[in-house]
């Protein structure tokens, strides 16, 4: 039997596997990151953390400093049907009232070294090409790795072995298809473009949801798919984008990045959203959804973040939940590697998905509704119009697409999304 090189390895060091490096760290273990880029790297991302994000950030006990690129915003100001409203974020006792925003640049940075201070091994350059099977178990027991030196030129391959490997490796979930676990096309998969521009709208406290993107005068011209965003960063820039969902995993012949440069010709020219003022280029990225790749628990094999889709089908939000799901795959793991024997270990691996189907599952089964009637534009159009003008109804919809319901002992909106989690079945 070959020695085990650490407690855990951790295939990937965006928030999810970040999350997960920090708490096995915390409780003593020993853990490897394998990060396939060098920091700083990019992502294509909103930079926009919800409350349940910046939750899941103040029990990581990260500093959250303006004057690192942190900034506070209060709520959403949500446009559309000739209506403008703004939407405060509730506070509760477990969520704070407000949100913040930071550049994936930075973030993911922040995150991974945060880990490693307290204790991870965080090796970046190093591409995971596999993983190490046990032949008599079927058990995932490590991962091959093709590490790369920081001028680029290629270093000699090498294997690592863990008792238990964590793939928060994205979307393309490469180890998790190795091992035979495959996405579901019948879950939602959203499309998301997105650049930045030098803006006066860069100190903007609310972040902008537009839900009618047109290429011309409004109601007089055509009315693009998706919905648009602007969340400022504070530092001169704002993160502009553009997304859009479907009930499926099929691809669609829309040209995203052609339907933002039409609404981008259209924007006020005050939000100064030129091409002499963007900043970087136009990138585009899949946003796989409510757990499309399952089981999360695997032979060994943990699935966090995209890897196990968990982008929220409401509204595009992914960091909460994979930062939640480090959280809770540490907690697992930790648990199973005290365990003394094999039955033990597996059950408390098990543990993980229950977990995160008890928070998640009925909520992203609602959301999976949610995106079959929102996909028709008719069915959009009539809710924009009608519902934005409202309210009460505006406060529990927010409540509801931004996750910011309490799961006890919540008010009366709250017990009426709880009840409604309920009624379908866990995805």
């Amino acid at each position: 039997m070959v020695a085990a090189d650490a407690d855990a390895i951790v295939v990937g060091a965006g928030p999810g596997g970040a999350a997960a490096a920090y708490y096995l760290a915390q409780s003593g273990h020993h853990v490897i990151v394998l990060e396939k880029a060098r920091f700083p790297r990019d992502k294509v991302c909103g930079d926009g953390l919800t409350p349940g994000a910046v939750r899941e950030l103040v029990m990581m006990g990260v500093p959250m400093d303006p004057a690192d690129g942190w900034m506070r915003n209060k709520g959403l100001r949500v446009i559309g049907g000739g209506h403008e409203i703004l939407l405060p974020w509730p506070e509760s006792g477990t969520l704070p009232n407000f949100g913040m925003a930071k550049s994936r640049v930075g973030l993911d940075e922040t995150l991974a070294r945060h880990a490693q201070a307290t204790g991870a091994d965080l090796r970046e350059g190093s591409t995971v090409t596999g993983p190490i099977m046990d032949e008599k178990s079927g058990r995932i027991v490590g991962v091959t790795v093709r590490p790369t030196n920081p001028d680029g030129s290629r270093a000699k391959p090498y294997e690592l072995r863990a008792p238990v490997v964590i793939d928060a490796g994205g979307v393309a979930a490469r180890l998790s298809t190795a091992v035979g676990v495959e996405k579901d096309e019948n879950r939602p998969m959203g499309v998301a473009v997105r650049t930045y521009f030098k803006s006066p709208r860069h100190d903007d406290e609310w972040m902008e949801s537009q839900l009618e993107l047109w290429d011309g005068p409004r109601e007089a011209s055509t009315l693009l798919p998706g919905y648009g965003w602007i969340f400022a960063l504070g530092d001169g820039t704002v993160n502009v984008g553009l997304g859009s969902v479907s009930s499926t995993a099929k691809t669609t012949k829309l040209d995203y990045k052609d339907l933002f440069r039409t609404w981008m010709r259209n924007a006020p020219e005050s939000w100064e959203f030129t091409e002499e003022n963007q900043v970087g280029e136009l990138r585009s990225a899949a946003l796989p959804m409510a757990f499309n790749r399952q089981p999360l628990y695997h032979r060994g094999l943990l699935l966090v973040g995209d890897s196990g889709g968990m982008v929220s089908p409401f509204n595009g939000e992914g960091i909460a939940y994979a930062l939640m799901a480090g959280r809770l795959a540490a907690q697992s793991i930790a648990q199973a590697l005290s365990r003394s024997n094999g039955f033990g270990h597996v059950k408390a691996l098990r543990a993980y998905p229950e977990a995160m189907k008890a928070e998640l599952g009925g909520y992203y089964s609602l959301g999976r509704v949610f995106v079959k009637l929102i996909e028709n534009p008719a069915v959009m159009r009539v809710c924009t119009k009608y519902g934005l003008p409202r309210p009460t109804l505006m406060r529990f919809v927010h409540k509801l697409l931004s996750d910011g319901f309490e799961r006890r002992d919540g008010d009366t909106m709250d017990k009426l999304i709880v009840a409604l989690t309920k009624m379908v079945p866990a995805a």
